[in-house]
């Protein structure tokens, strides 16, 4: 295939486009979903320790399971199909040329070293800040953390190659689902264009028609999460709010990392000035702020390459790429959600879980990036905390505050899309 020239800039791949084009427009109602949480708070504040509302508690506290439980039947299929998607639209990309090579390679790199960071950052930062206790009780007493027992560094290893996928799937085994998966997608890409097409678009249907399930689904988030703050709020009072912001803050502080890291990168790597970057980016991050969309941003980071002086053709080339295949908060972030949870429900966990999801988060997110926050928050991080061993039931009353660590997910994001262009603009000129 031939190198993309100045002039030319090569897209991210067809099935991307394609995939793109079917997937229906799916996303949380955060305002009636964060209104659901603040009701069941004060209600469950009311209600605990009250021996006239355990009628009520045991009635309500169903409806949350049942939810929780709707979304999710859709975890294992739904990541599966978007690994192979992401895989053969990130191969895609990468036959367009060596300048989509190294954009990809310098893709790979921050988001493998910050998961890497927030792995190590995070726990610390809880050992300093620990969670309020009364929370924490409150959620393993009501069978949150139950998970079973820890596997061995051995058991680790064994799990990597599953003997039987559809068992392996059927039991929630998380870590040899993504890794065959991930196996099927590379061996796809090996393939002639014709059947790899044909298999690409039959999974792309898959997930869409998934994601169709996860909107009727999250159409019911304001009950659903209602019930379970509910049920939360009175069993462990007052705390639930403590322990809601202590997450938002532990949550973005990795995602403030990777923006620091963005400025640091733009600096170091592309030379530019860190006062006049840091100015030119201002209004690309106050239209992630007010959109929390990469892609709704898209123009505005244009705009900022053009007036840091950065060619076009470079800006049009990677900018694009980088809305399509590139989040760097994403697996840093949702590995800090995946252990700040361990922590929350009393789960311990041990160096090869943590290696676990590591591995389980960097390899998710390749197709997580074209789904809506809320969406990617479910399907990225369900499957790191189970490969962790840790309960996924804690994120789906985390997720009505998830506007919040969206914020800084986005600014992010968009600062380290315009660090990339520049680095991989100087590289181009450097090399002619």
């Amino acid at each position: 295939m031939p190198e993309p020239s100045a002039t030319e800039p090569a897209g991210p791949g067809e099935t991307a486009s394609e995939f793109n084009a079917i997937m229906p427009d799916v996303r949380l109602p955060a305002l009636p979903t964060f209104l659901g949480l603040a009701l069941g708070i004060g209600l469950g504040l009311l209600a605990g320790g009250r021996a006239g509302f355990a009628p009520v508690i045991a009635v309500v506290a169903p409806v949350g399971t049942l939810w929780l439980r709707a979304l999710q039947m859709t975890i294992i299929p739904l990541v599966s199909a978007l690994l192979v998607i992401g895989v053969v639209q990130t191969a895609e990309a990468a036959a367009a040329g060596r300048i989509a090579r190294r954009t990809l390679g310098l893709f790979a790199a921050i988001l493998l070293v910050s998961t890497v960071v927030a792995a190590l950052v995070v726990p610390p930062i809880l050992d300093s800040f620990p969670i309020p206790a009364r929370a924490a009780q409150a959620l393993r007493a009501s069978g949150g953390g139950d998970t079973g027992p820890v596997p061995s560094l051995a058991d680790f290893f064994a799990a990597l190659v599953p003997a039987n996928i559809i068992q392996a799937a059927a039991s929630d085994a998380v870590l040899p689902t993504i890794v065959f998966f991930a196996l099927f997608a590379v061996a796809l890409t090996r393939l002639p264009r014709a059947p790899r097409q044909l298999v690409a678009r039959l999974f792309a249907a898959i997930a869409a028609a998934l994601l169709v399930v996860i909107g009727w689904v999250l159409r019911l988030a304001p009950v659903g999460v209602f019930a379970l703050s509910f049920a939360v709020a009175a069993k462990s009072g007052s705390a639930t709010i403590v322990a809601l912001a202590h997450y938002i803050a532990v949550v973005s502080s990795i995602g403030g990392l990777v923006l620091i890291a963005a400025y640091v990168l733009a600096v170091a790597a592309a030379r530019q000035r860190l006062a006049g970057f840091a100015a030119t980016l201002l209004p690309v991050q106050a239209v992630a702020l007010s959109t929390q969309s990469s892609l709704a941003s898209l123009p505005a980071m244009l705009a900022a390459c053009r007036e840091l002086g950065l060619r076009q053709a470079t800006a049009e080339f990677v900018l694009p790429l980088a809305v399509a295949l590139f989040r760097a908060t994403g697996p840093g972030m949702n590995v800090a959600v995946a252990i700040y949870v361990a922590r929350l429900t009393g789960v311990a966990v041990p160096p090869q879980a943590l290696a676990a999801g590591v591995l389980v988060a960097f390899l998710t997110t390749i197709g997580a990036v074209s789904l809506p926050g809320a969406i990617s928050y479910i399907t990225s991080i369900a499957p790191i905390a189970l490969a962790m061993g840790v309960p996924v039931a804690p994120l789906a009353l985390l997720v009505a505050v998830e506007m919040l660590p969206d914020l800084m997910r986005t600014v992010g994001n968009v600062t380290m899309d315009v660090a990339v262009t520049a680095t991989v603009d100087r590289w181009t000129r450097q090399r002619g």
